[in-house]
This record gives C-alpha cells, sequence and structure tokens, in this order.
C-alpha cells in the first residue's frame, strides 16, 4: 500500500499530518513519508543523535525520556496514536533533546528533515499550526515544571496516575498502558522503593488497584482532589 493512501485512510484525527490532508499541495509530501514498525522495548530516537525528521505514531505507545542527574533517565513523556515525536530538536541543535522507546510493537510514520523543511517553506498554513503548536507545548511545559515544584513525591505520583488515565483511558477497570515501577518512579521523579510504596498505599486505601504492571483508578475523584490545588489538569 502507498505512504499516501496510508496517511490518507489513517484513523488519527489527532495526528498533526491528518489534519492537514485537505490542502492540495500535502499529496506530494505525504508521498515522501517512510513506515516501519518498532519492536517493543527499542529506541528509534537516540538522545543526541543527528535529527532525522519528525515521527509520528501511527498505532502503539512510546516514551521520551531525557537524561539528568548522575545519568538518570526521566521519562518526560508518554504518547500514543497520533502523537508526534521529536519536534524539540527540530529547527534548532539539528540534535534530537531526547531519546524515545517503544513501550509495545509500535508502528512509526517519519518525515525527513529535507521534506519537514520543504513543507515549512511551502505551506503556510501548515507553518503556522505548527507555530501555534510549539507554543502550546511550551505553555505544558512551563506549567508542568510549577505544578511539580510544589508537590510531594504521593502527589507527583497520583498526578501520573491521573495523567495516564485521561490519556489512555481505562479497559476493563485498567488503564490501558502498561508501566513497570521504574517507569512509574521515572517518569515521577522519585526512586523505585517510593513509588511502590505510594502505590501500595493507594490500593490498601482502596483507591487503585493492580494486576501485575497493570494498574487501574477506582476513585478518579477521591485522587483528583488530593492535588486540586495544584490544578492538575
Amino acid at each position: 500500500m502507498k505512504e499516501e493512501s496510508i496517511c490518507y485512510d489513517c484513523a488519527n484525527e489527532n495526528c498533526f499530518i491528518k489534519k492537514h490532508l485537505h490542502l492540495e499541495q500535502m499529496k506530494h509530501y505525504v508521498s515522501k513519508k517512510q513506515s516501519f514498525i518498532c519492536k517493543k522495548s527499542q529506541p528509534f530516537i537516540t538522545e543526541g543523535a543527528p535529527l532525522q525528521g519528525l515521527f509520528f505514531i501511527c498505532k502503539g505507545k512510546a516514551k521520551t525520556v531525557k537524561t539528568g542527574i548522575n545519568g538518570r533517565e526521566q521519562i518526560v513523556r508518554l504518547t500514543t496514536n497520533g502523537d508526534t515525536i521529536g519536534f524539540r530538536g527540530f529547527g534548532t541543535s539539528k540534535r534530537y533533546l531526547i531519546g524515545a522507546y517503544a513501550l509495545e510493537d509500535t508502528v512509526l510514520c517519519n518525515f525527513s528533515n529535507e521534506t519537514m523543511i520543504e513543507i515549512l517553506q511551502n505551506i503556510p498554513e501548515f507553518t503556522y499550526a505548527l507555530m501555534l503548536f510549539y507554543a502550546e507545548e511550551l505553555n505544558k511545559s512551563e506549567n508542568n515544571i510549577r505544578k511539580i515544584a510544589h508537590m510531594n513525591v504521593r502527589e507527583r505520583v497520583i498526578d501520573l496516575l491521573l495523567y495516564i488515565h485521561r490519556k489512555f483511558g481505562q479497559v476493563d477497570g485498567l488503564i490501558d498502558i502498561e508501566l513497570s515501577r521504574k517507569e512509574i518512579a521515572d517518569f515521577a521523579g522519585t526512586t523505585e522503593e517510593q513509588a511502590i510504596r505510594i502505590l501500595s498505599s493507594l490500593k490498601k486505601d482502596a483507591l487503585i488497584k493492580t494486576e501485575g504492571k497493570r494498574l487501574g483508578i477506582l476513585e478518579v475523584s477521591t485522587l483528583r482532589s488530593e492535588i486540586m490545588e495544584h490544578k492538575y489538569f
């Protein structure tokens, strides 16, 4: 199947490319797209590596990470169908500022540096929309930094649980993403031991349930109330 038809038949209405397929000029550039499958736990972006365009998730889930203190990786974002990855390095350092790994077997679409530059130079409507996208992402990052700075460890773990609940939803009472306790700790900016202790406490209080690596929220409103002062939403 041609890459062009894959894009036009894509179900991800939130995909940045799909949103602009109504523009006649996009047909030419969509035909240049490359698609591939990244197996679970495998990296497809290496932090610090030369920029190789933008990635869009066609189907699957991935995490983006950044190296922190003492070389420890911290998860900075979780992504799923339609999300864009690698945009923070595009047009600035020419190197990826994050690393990215598949959380499950994931189908990825890649638009090369050259293709993206051509699109930005030739389709003003796309360029303007991308500028607004960057502004929104910057605003989210700044708000998140302020919020996290005032949260204790328990609140950060709860904030993470509510975030993945909103983003991925629940299927049969379990959030539709599998994260290890270490990944939860990395995202919440704490140790694995503390994360396990907090999850055990939340489970004891009947606020969440666990099945292996999978988690389910039983009392969303109660968890929200714990961090309401930080305006989690």
